[in-house]
């Protein structure tokens, strides 16, 4: 456990940030899910409206720092190419 003041207000800090970078990544997460399900189900149209969800909760996270550029720019490349090859 923390003992000096700053660092209990650190700890409380990393607490916080955690919470909204886990709903970031879990959002990512869903998004990139919702994608694949309706590649698998071959749901061209569907998978296309997804995408632009996809890509805006991959750029989120990139924003805020959960993921890295170029981690966020593999993850939008995949799952572009992942649509064309249905199409």
């Amino acid at each position: 456990m923390p003992i000096t003041r700053s660092a209990k207000k650190a700890l409380r800090v990393s607490h916080r940030k955690r919470v909204f970078n886990l709903r970031r990544k879990t959002s990512l997460n869903n998004a990139v899910k919702e994608i694949k399900k309706l590649v698998g189900q071959k749901n061209i149209k569907e998978a296309r409206a997804a995408l632009s969800r996809a890509y805006k909760a991959i750029d989120k996270a990139t924003k805020k720092g959960v993921i890295k550029k170029n981690n966020a720019s593999r993850k939008k490349s995949r799952l572009s190419k992942l649509i064309k090859k249905i199409s």
